[in-house]
């Protein structure tokens, strides 16, 4: 008889806003009725975790110093810290994981993490990297909610080397949580088209959020807003930490990207200095039907 997901004993690590977030998420929808299993949760903040634990998203919580003793316990591990951190985490806890559990990230570079993948996934488990597209722009468990996954992306990195036994079963019982947590697509891809693809959808666009508040002269700007410029920077509301160091982590890919975006940017620039009607609406009519080719094949891969 298959074990069902709320028989399994999952550990977050890192009790932010996505480990929050990927907390509650499991407790709404995957212990919904109950279950043999149980959550629990590593952090340096205590008071997170007693949180938390008031609010009966996890059964217990433990410092990072305690890490070891809970880690041997869990089938199902969610790592919810920075790249660099997620790194050190796994080389340091090397040896510390169940026979066969399930090791998953959501870093958002994942070259990084490839390139020591020798190094930092254990014998006797099995180590999944992989991004879920959703989140929030606050910071911290007070700003989780498992609402921010529902109808969202979930990338998986395809391992096509170091492939532990057992990881083809791990690999299917991920996609299987992933979807249970409200997910409704998933996507598979290795981490130079990931880091390429995130690199322009979700870093870019973070850059010329920031530029955009940059960029503003009076503080009082959204007194004119109509909605545009708020929707343009939300994101610029940002974890400056956490962004400095994906920015860094894929810098390469992220000034291609913005090299490009100044090509276009100024190639319309200079239509409106050169009073340029006809090409400058061509332009625009041309980006109308671009976006709107993209949505459609965004919801038809929905489907």
């Amino acid at each position: 008889m298959e074990q069902k997901l709320s028989d399994f004993t999952y550990t977050i690590v890192g009790l932010g806003i996505m480990g929050g977030s990927i907390a509650k998420s499991i407790r709404k929808n995957i212990f919904f009725e109950g279950g043999k299993g149980k959550i629990f949760a590593i952090d340096k903040n205590e008071n997170s975790l007693l949180l938390a634990k008031k609010q009966n998203i996890i059964d217990d919580g433990f410092l990072t110093n305690e890490a070891s003793k809970i880690l041997h316990q869990s089938d199902v591990i969610f790592i919810c810290i920075y790249p660099h951190a997620t790194v050190d985490f796994l080389e340091k806890h090397k040896n510390d994981y169940k026979d066969g559990a399930l090791i998953t990230d959501i870093s958002g570079v994942k070259n990084l993490l490839q390139e020591e993948f020798k190094n930092i996934s254990p014998s006797n488990a099995n180590l999944i990297l992989a991004h879920p597209m959703a989140g929030g722009e606050k910071e911290g468990f007070e700003s989780s909610k498992s609402e921010y996954f529902e109808n969202h992306n979930y990338i998986i990195i395809t391992q096509k080397e170091n492939k532990s036994q057992g990881y083809d079963n791990a690999h299917e019982l991920l996609k299987k949580i992933i979807r249970a947590m409200g997910f409704s697509k998933i996507t598979e891809t290795d981490s130079e088209n990931h880091d390429n693809k995130i690199g322009f959808t979700s870093q870019l666009c973070h850059v010329v959020a920031s530029a955009m508040v940059e960029s503003a002269e009076d503080p009082n700007i959204t007194s004119f807003g109509g909605g545009s410029f708020e929707d343009l920077t939300r994101i610029a509301m940002i974890n400056a930490p956490l962004w400095t160091e994906l920015f860094l982590a894929n810098k390469e890919k992220l000034v291609n990207h913005i090299e490009t975006f100044k090509k276009h940017l100024t190639e319309i620039e200079d239509l409106i200095k050169n009073d340029d009607s006809k090409e400058l609406q061509a332009l625009l009519e041309d980006v109308r039907i671009k976006r709107i080719q993209m949505q459609k094949q965004s919801e038809k891969k929905a489907e």
